[in-house]
């Protein structure tokens, strides 16, 4: 099969970093997050990946997601919790889609299960701290009082209760434990108040690997699934996780250059001997960050840096003085993954985490889904 750049999604490894945290969650059911097109990795074969390897229930940003799932056929509990007041909370509710809610949307959201004719199923957000979406401890009450009262008119029915955690990458801090007690908090608060609740739900994908108390009824594996470590201290294979993508192409144009030749817009890169420049079709149009400099590759088995700016759809790599020119066009190049560097190496080149570098990989690059072995299509 004939190709220019790709990104190779294992599956094999999404189904094992799956299992993996499902044997450490347990009896905590497992939530794969497959936002944001899955991290980049494709939401609709992750979905399915993850299913079949024991998660039970999908997590979305934004409704949109989630209900290209379901017009894809895609039947399991699925949350979406990032809204505005254009959010299609009506067609959500008629297929079945949970609603996180954190305060404005919930009259919306009412309103809309009555024109559905049918009750909205609502996860309530407090803020624990993260000072993003979510109620504030102080309009607790109010919100569940609020939300008591349409769950009685049966607009509604409240099957969970969630939140976030800041800094649960970062083990050792307090702020985590206060969270968690602003968050059992809240929970006993609902509980009280007479709500029935399916799902507690705080963990990420740090607070799994590193808090067991914060498990509770579900975990939200999002990063982990993707086989990436949240972890400054700790890699991939520390957390016997599996990268999923392997992001490759193969050189465009290779030449050999005299000492002093500037490289790419700008000229911030000069050649300090002569030397021999490949060509690497994948830039800020695909996804590689133009913040990145000296960007690991591996071409031909070795590793090489790129040098001068990331343009929209190349970059250079200086491959020094000694490497043999013939058969260079079209070898592959691994920007990260199997064979290569890790996208890690790639964000800290950019200043940036691995969740960004595998999350902008563009639609322009095509994504090729294997099983088990790199370059082998899967099914």
């Amino acid at each position: 099969m004939s190709w220019e750049r790709r990104a190779e999604i294992d599956l094999s490894a999404i189904r094992h970093n799956v299992r993996r945290v499902a044997e450490l969650a347990a009896p905590a059911q497992v939530m794969a997050v497959v936002k944001a097109d899955a991290y980049g990795h494709g939401a609709l074969p992750v979905a399915r990946a993850a299913l079949e390897a024991g998660a039970t229930w999908l997590g979305f940003a934004h409704v949109s997601e989630a209900l290209a799932a379901r017009d894809a056929g895609f039947t399991a509990p699925a949350l979406a919790w990032l809204h505005t007041p254009d959010t299609a909370f009506s067609e959500a509710i008629s297929r079945n889609i949970d609603l996180g809610v954190s305060g404005w949307e919930l009259d919306r959201v009412a309103a809309a299960a009555e024109s559905a004719a049918r009750p909205a199923r609502v996860h309530l957000k407090i803020d624990t701290g993260l000072g993003r979406n979510g109620c504030t401890p102080e309009n607790w009450e109010a919100l569940l009082g609020a939300a008591a009262a349409y769950q009685e008119d049966g607009l509604l029915r409240v099957v969970g209760v969630f939140s976030h955690l800041s800094v649960a990458d970062e083990p050792d801090r307090v702020e985590t434990d206060q969270q968690l007690d602003a968050f059992r908090t809240a929970v006993a608060l609902a509980e009280n108040a007479g709500f029935d609740l399916e799902v507690r739900h705080t963990a990420n994908t740090p607070a799994i690997l590193s808090r067991p108390d914060t498990h509770f009824d579900m975990v939200r594996l999002g990063l982990g699934m993707y086989g990436l470590s949240p972890f400054r201290d700790q890699t991939s294979e520390d957390l016997s996780l599996r990268p999923a993508m392997r992001l490759v192409a193969r050189v465009a144009n290779a030449k050999t250059v005299p000492a002093g030749q500037g490289v790419s817009y700008g000229l911030t890169y000069r050649t300090g001997h002569p030397t021999l420049l490949a060509l690497v079709p994948l830039g800020y149009g695909d996804g590689v960050p133009r913040s990145a400099t000296s960007g690991p590759v591996h071409i031909r088995g070795r590793l090489f840096r790129s040098c001068g700016r990331v343009a929209m759809d190349q970059f250079v790599v200086d491959m020094g003085p000694d490497e043999d020119i013939a058969g260079l066009v079209g070898a592959e190049v691994v920007l990260f993954g199997d064979g290569g560097p890790s996208a890690d190496e790639w964000a800290e080149s950019a200043g940036t985490i691995n969740y960004e570098i595998v999350t902008r990989v563009s639609p322009r690059v095509p994504r090729v889904y294997v099983e088990g072995s790199w370059g082998e299509t899967g099914e």
